[in-house]
């Protein structure tokens, strides 16, 4: 593993994604707990692009314009019900405490932000080759490696990212003007991101 790497992987996964606004809200509305779970959710939702991508199921998103258009889509659809379930549930960045059944929901919702990202699978399919040799006799063991360093990084940077908005929680939801503020900001950000996945050829 090259300090290339490191590097180049450290500067991708800072940069304020859907994962890292899904996180900064879980953070916020429910706590460090549901930032971290958060985070392992937007985190595992990067293993079917990592497999796809070293199983060489990518060159079909890569190739097949339908096959990109239809995961594309379904992303938006996700990102657009994510902003209006802000806007629409006025306790969603007000909630007291973690429950079972909202944990569940928090972790499946940061699986899903990242699956319908058809970018990340062409990101990992245009990312790793770069840091392998097609003549290493252990190709697809040494991409899976990097592939778990890049997973690691991720989910590191998100729970900073998550626990840095739970530290702002108190100050934040006991002022119900920043509160709704918040609500909004969150949403927007949702919407524009799905803007930009729609737009994305």
């Amino acid at each position: 593993m090259s300090i290339a790497f490191l590097v180049t992987t450290l500067i991708v996964v800072a940069i304020p994604g859907t994962g890292v606004i899904y996180t900064l809200s879980a953070g916020i509305s429910q706590g460090s707990k549901a930032s971290v779970i958060a985070a392992t959710g937007c985190t595992l939702g990067i293993v079917p692009h990592m497999l796809a991508t070293v199983t060489g199921i990518a060159v079909l998103l890569h190739t097949s314009a339908l096959a990109f258009q239809i995961v594309k889509y379904l992303g938006v659809a996700y990102l657009l019900y994510m902003a209006w379930a802000m806007l629409r549930d006025e306790d969603a960045v007000a909630l007291d405490h973690l429950t079972p059944h909202s944990a569940v929901r928090v972790i499946i919702s940061g699986i899903l932000i990242n699956i319908l990202n058809p970018k990340l699978t062409l990101f990992f399919f245009a990312f790793l080759p770069q840091f392998v040799s097609p003549d290493d006799p252990n190709l697809v063991g040494r991409m899976l490696g990097l592939s778990a360093v890049f997973m690691l990084l991720t989910f590191a940077m998100f729970i900073v990212y998550g626990l840095c908005a739970a530290s702002v929680r108190n100050q934040v939801i006991s002022r119900p003007g920043a509160l709704s503020w918040m609500r909004r900001i969150f949403a927007a950000s949702f919407i524009a991101l799905g803007a930009r996945l729609l737009f994305t050829s």
